[in-house]
């Protein structure tokens, strides 16, 4: 059974059933115009010479010798051997009758080859003139003929495709869902190296010369109409005057058991039987359109690609482009016309490009645009078809017909093609279906006046017989071209792999996806090292963090502010209130925040760590900044742990007891240091308004501006106020200056010529009093070491002012607390929701391909790509080669 179906399924018997059809039929109209012509003998004058008769009667030996020697399929022979050599014993007897009866009549009058179906029709048309009643008759038995032979063709066609699908359901007796997992037709392979190309080299570049069918016209010529009509369903989106075709559309044609269509980057298939399917279809293709168009403009360069398949349709690949516009809306991109020409002219340009040329016949055709368009990309029309389409129409309202087999013998535009075809694709509905459509186009060819006078060829008619052509020169192209193209490939692989054996030697060929797994995988392991850090280290440095981000609010408004007090009482009161105050309101988010930034810090210096050893890759620095980055930029700490930062600071602010003589130790520590530091600041800003001193203006040649004396003056006096003071009552001097100071300093300046006012003499106090009151800071501090039994003994300080020890201890001790409290958060929940967030923001890098472009990059990321895309193409092409000489 396979056997025979496999026999079936050649289109042999097509070829030899039209032959036979063809030499039955040569005999019998000889046969009737011998008995109904009147004396023949005005056909002297009429009839070509003997060469060219000669001639002609040479071809038909030819071919008779060239179609007898036509080896059928041994599948069909096993089928019938018998009824084999009966067929061709046969088909060569109608074949000797037929050579004979010309050569005794001499009844044909034909240019080129009997191939050519049109050159008998156009002979004939030439006699008719001369005796009309005759030819007419003549004609509308052959249009009879022809129906017949049209009606016999579409019943083998339906007999065809059942056959093929019940082939594909009894081979192996698999079942749907197997079927549709067969193996890959060689027009699919094809289309699949075409996508591949496209998305190498910017598109079509030079190294793309793979044939397609670019389908070209003018706006509403009827493009997409004429594919719809080659694909056999209405799969494109339509307007009423409006463009439609916004962007390129790879449409790729392939047989099948199962009328579908699916694009290339989703799996589900779009049954073309059911209206409900086409519909999503069609608002698929239209939101893909739509969406390819960016930033404004009017028409994409971005390809959609889709796949046809089905019963009986011819294997190729056509792209379908935006119309040609000779008029730009006002709701159109200000480029949009350029555009267009350039995605066209683009397409064209491929040397091995099939143009199919769409021209409206019921518009003049003076208003063409696509013509001279295309008579630029391929002058000598080697590679173009040119199809009239709308030529119901154009019969109607063209006053003269002579005009349309102008058209369609190339004699009326300057474009040169390969063969002109006239199609009907539509009665002007929309919501007509294809069947719909071919029964109209048939009816229209077969009572048009065009067609029953002779001025259009049937081999030029109907969108079947342009489907045949375009296959057919399709295939002719590729089988030409792919091995070419093979090659060129094979020498550009070579070329690349030199150069990165020479460039990178011992280094793996990475692209951009392998290159971005492995930055993935190094950035995952920098952030479980956040769990892996000790609880003492945390604490330490969130400790450290806490005070750099506390230490000037400490002195400035606590610390400073409670000093003016004459007393340790005030002073204990006015350090509570600010403590509370404070704990209350902005240390709890300052501390949080202080978190978030040490963890930061710690994780990228695990990054930096990892830059600095001897196996780093600097491909990957880039991209783990980025991501690091926008990390940092996502991730809220949870809002819960403020407030219980909060709770947990008010609570440590209000515990003044000191427990041990260790933590009284650490708290005069503690002043001191932060005394020290906040010293040396003072000095730094006091230096810095004082310029260098003796020492370095004699041995470093630093000299002092005019400001800096001016400013080491005012210092001098103020300083001599402070020594005054304290020397007068050994009492603390305030932290302002009395407006008596004031004069008395300015005073004192002027007699030394120098004129300042009292803000810039305040101004300079603010650091002199800092010092100034630091420096006792520390005296105090020193003092206050051995204490501790005292403030044990009475509860508070008599002899000495040791309320500033206690203070420090209270802000030392809740920053520890603090520090552990975050610490606590930071292992048991940030690290881990840092890490969820990397995790989501890689896979989000992943999956966005301009980023990825963006963040890896370099000669050696370009050519690794550059290399893995050409490996993969030859080896598609090679693939597609091999399966083309099995098929062969």
């Amino acid at each position: 059974m396979l056997s025979v179906v496999r026999g079936a399924l050649r289109l042999r018997y097509w070829v030899l059933g039209g032959a036979v059809g063809g030499g039955v039929t040569l005999k019998k109209k000889y046969s009737e115009w011998q008995e109904n012509l009147p004396d023949l003998s005005w056909l002297d004058d009429v009839l070509p010479d003997a060469e060219k008769l000669n001639k002609f009667t040479g071809t038909l030996i030819s071919m008779r010798d060239n179609i007898s020697n036509i080896e059928i399929d041994s599948r069909l022979k096993a089928l019938s051997q018998n009824k084999y050599y009966e067929v061709k014993q046969w088909f060569g007897e109608r074949w000797e009758n037929a050579i004979e009866a010309a050569e005794k009549r001499n009844a044909e009058n034909v240019k080129d080859n009997i191939s050519n179906s049109s050159t008998v029709y156009a002979k004939v048309h030439d006699i008719s003139n001369e005796y009309p009643q005759p030819s007419n008759s003549m004609y509308e038995e052959m249009m009879q003929m022809q129906a017949s032979y049209q009606r016999k063709l579409d019943e083998l066609e339906s007999e065809n495709r059942e056959l093929r699908k019940q082939n594909l359901l009894l081979r192996g007796g698999r079942d749907v869902a197997a079927l549709k997992k067969t193996k890959k037709s060689l027009i699919e392979m094809y289309s699949e190296v075409l996508d591949e190309l496209a998305g190498y080299g910017g598109g079509l570049g030079s190294t793309d010369q793979l044939p397609r069918v670019v389908v070209v016209g003018d706006q509403s010529a009827g493009k997409t109409s004429v594919l719809e009509m080659v694909a056999q369903a209405r799969i494109f989106p339509r307007g009423a005057g409006e463009m439609m075709t916004r962007a390129p559309v790879k449409v790729t044609l392939s047989e099948g058991p199962y009328h579908v269509a699916q694009f290339r980057d989703s799996t589900r298939e779009f049954d073309l039987t059911k209206e409900s399917d086409l519909s999503e279809l069609r608002r698929e293709v239209e939101l893909r359109m739509r969406n390819s168009v960016r930033n404004g403009r009017t028409v994409s360069h971005d390809v959609i690609s889709m796949s046809v398949r089905g019963p009986g349709l011819h294997r190729m690949v056509l792209v379908d482009l935006p119309g040609i516009i000779s008029t730009q809306t006002v709701d159109m991109a200000s480029d949009t016309k350029d555009s267009i020409k350039k995605i066209t002219q683009d397409y064209m340009n491929n040397p091995n490009a099939i143009i199919l040329c769409i021209q409206d016949g019921s518009v003049d055709a003076e208003r063409s645009n696509v013509t001279d368009l295309v008579s630029q990309c391929d002058p000598s029309g080697k590679r173009t078809i040119f199809v009239l389409t709308k030529v119901d129409m154009a019969e109607e309202n063209l006053t003269d017909p002579n005009r349309i087999r102008k058209i369609l013998s190339g004699k009326l535009f300057p474009m040169k093609a390969l063969g002109y075809f006239a199609v009907v694709t539509g009665r002007g509905h929309k919501d007509d279906s294809i069947k719909t459509i071919k029964e109209h186009e048939e009816k229209f060819f077969r009572n048009s006046k065009l067609f029953k006078d002779g001025l259009i060829m049937s081999s030029q008619l109907t969108t079947r017989n342009l489907s045949l052509a375009v296959a057919d020169c399709f295939w002719k192209m590729v089988l030409a071209s792919v091995e070419q193209q093979a090659d060129a490939f094979k020498a550009m692989r070579f070329n690349l792999e030199t150069e990165w054996k020479n460039n990178y030697p011992r280094t793996r060929e990475l692209d951009r996806d392998e290159l971005f797994e492995r930055a993935r995988g190094e950035i995952l392991d920098e952030s479980v090292n956040l769990s892996m850090v000790a609880p003492s280290i945390w604490e330490t440095r969130l400790l450290d963090s806490l005070w750099q981000k506390t230490r000037t609010h400490v002195f400035e408004n606590i610390y400073l502010p409670a000093a003016m007090s004459p007393n340790s009482g005030t002073f204990n009161t006015t350090v509570d209130i600010k403590l509370k105050q404070w704990a209350e309101e902005s240390l709890p988010e300052m501390s949080v925040n202080c978190g978030w930034e040490t963890v930061q810090l710690e994780f990228q210096e695990f990054i930096r760590k990892a830059q600095l050893s001897p196996n780093h890759d600097d491909v990957f620095d880039n991209l783990k900044g980025a991501v690091v980055e926008e990390a940092v930029r996502r991730h809220k700490w949870e809002d819960k742990a403020s407030e219980m930062v909060r709770v947990l600071q008010l609570n440590a602010l209000q515990d003044r007891a000191l427990s041990s003589k260790r933590h009284w130790d650490e708290a005069i520590q503690f002043l001191e240091q932060s005394v020290n530091e906040s010293l040396k600041c003072t000095e730094e800003n006091l230096k810095e308004m004082t310029g260098p001193s003796f020492k370095e203006r004699w041995f470093y040649w630093q000299n002092t501006s005019d400001e800096q004396e001016r400013r080491k003056a005012v210092i001098s006096q103020l300083e001599d106020t402070l020594k005054h003071d304290y020397s007068r009552n050994n009492a603390k001097h305030p932290p302002t200056l009395s407006y008596e100071e004031l004069a008395a300093i300015r005073k004192t300046l002027q007699n030394k010529n120098l004129d300042v006012d009292s803000d810039y003499i305040r101004d300079t106090w603010h650091q002199v009093y800092r010092r100034h009151f630091l420096k006792r800071a520390l005296s105090r501090a020193y003092d206050c070491r051995k204490g501790y039994y005292l403030y044990v003994q009475s509860g508070m300080d008599i002899e000495m002012d040791c309320s500033d020890v206690i203070l420090f201890w209270r802000i030392r001790k809740m920053m520890k607390m603090t520090a552990n409290a975050l610490r606590q958060q930071i292992t048991n929940r940030e690290a881990r929701r840092l890490d969820k967030e990397l995790k989501d923001i890689l896979e989000e890098y992943s999956q966005d391909g301009d980023r990825k472009k963006q963040l890896l990059t370099g000669r050696r990321v370009v050519l690794a790509e550059d290399l893995k895309k050409v490996r993969h193409i030859q080896e598609k092409l090679e693939e597609f080669i091999l399966s083309i000489n099995k098929e062969k």
